[in-house]
């Protein structure tokens, strides 16, 4: 039985430890900020649980003392110590973040590591890369390769067509941060919130539009196999403009902490949420110019007698199937591992990436 540390006990992190410490095989330990989350996701999992201090070295390397694996369900600017902690620990790493930023520092270490560092491995960057490599490979020529990933409500109540569903800090992070993208074969940067497109999913008016991270390390790993690629956000009509008016115009970007505090106290959460995941890959297949689509919505549900909604449900089963393949031996054995390294066929039979299908 393989030891795993989880770093962080909140809604993602609980049920990562509830899949893989309820799997059989893995033992599993919680660490989070508070020793109550902490207690709290250890219960479900089955593990141990203690209080961690992510911003202190030696508390973080003690969490993974032992450990086979560390997945770090932290704040994204806590991965880069975590990463620098599990590679002197010899533990392999795995994350969940869509920062830019971060992610470049953690495939630094990545480097020379003797461990395998898989960073992105949860919605978006982490399944929509995969099914997205998955869409594009039978093309002979690929031109244009579209990912687009929601989480949202089930039925949307306010201006915005929205309720938060996980890591505020996040999206705020992503709906400010410029985003990746190649255009005319050129990786180029583009601003968050704009390049606004409808989408029609099983009937449903969606509106779609430029946020950072989604696309992980496939921009880079696509650059001069694919002529367009972009990542986009899928929220209901108007969620954009309004998003706009108080990042810009009240110029919140600038007051993240205070804009922050603003939408914890006014949006509420929901259990009854969705998640839609939209891939479109346009080019020459079988001689003759194809579009290929692929298009999920999957929602809340029970599983193993609790409930658990769509966010943390296709968030931790990605990077837990992760894991898994990397415990199977796929994919490489030591330094960075993309996701686009991982085929589609293996993740969604494996036991947690079949939450997908």
């Amino acid at each position: 039985m393989k030891k795993i540390t989880v770093l962080g006990g909140g809604k993602i992190g609980r049920m990562v430890a509830f899949l893989l410490g309820t799997s059989g095989d893995y033992q599993v330990h919680i660490g989070d900020s508070d020793a109550a989350a902490a207690t709290a996701a250890a219960q479900v999992a089955k593990g141990s649980g203690s209080a961690v201090d992510f911003s202190n070295e030696a508390q973080v390397r003690a969490a993974l003392s032992g450990a086979w694996a560390v997945v770090s369900c932290a704040p994204f600017h806590c991965n880069p110590l975590i990463a620098s902690c599990a590679k002197a620990t010899g533990a392999h790493y795995f994350d969940l973040t869509e920062d830019v930023a971060v992610t470049k520092r953690v495939i630094d270490l990545a480097a020379d590591a003797r461990t395998v560092f898989a960073p992105q491995c949860g919605l978006a960057p982490g399944f929509i890369t995969i099914a997205a490599n998955h869409l594009a490979n039978p093309f002979s020529s690929l031109d244009t390769l579209r990912l687009r990933v929601g989480a949202l409500p089930m039925q949307p109540s306010n201006e915005l067509g929205y309720n938060l569903t996980w890591s505020t800090e996040g999206v705020i992070n992503e709906y400010i941060n410029d985003c990746e993208a190649v255009q005319d074969g050129a990786l180029v940067r583009v601003p968050a919130l704009e390049h606004v497109e409808r989408l029609i999913i099983d009937g449903i008016d969606f509106e779609a539009f430029n946020t950072s991270g989604g696309l992980g390390t496939l921009a880079d790993s696509m650059r001069g196999k694919v002529r367009n690629l972009n990542y986009k956000t899928i929220r209901f009509p108007g969620h954009a403009r309004l998003m706009r008016f108080l990042l810009q115009e009240l110029r919140l970007s600038e007051h993240r902490d205070e804009l922050r505090r603003i939408l914890e106290r006014a949006i509420p959460s929901t259990r009854d949420d969705q998640v839609v995941v939209f891939v479109s890959a346009t080019g020459i297949r079988d001689g003759r110019l194809t579009e290929s689509t692929y298009a999920k919505r999957i929602g809340a549900r029970s599983i193993g007698g609790q409930h658990w909604t769509a966010i943390q449900i296709t968030t931790a089963a990605g990077v837990c199937a992760i894991v898994d393949l990397v415990a199977q031996g796929k994919g490489s054995s030591a330094g960075l591992v993309r996701m686009e390294d991982f085929r589609f066929d293996d993740f969604i039979s494996n036991r947690f990436g079949a939450h997908y299908a």
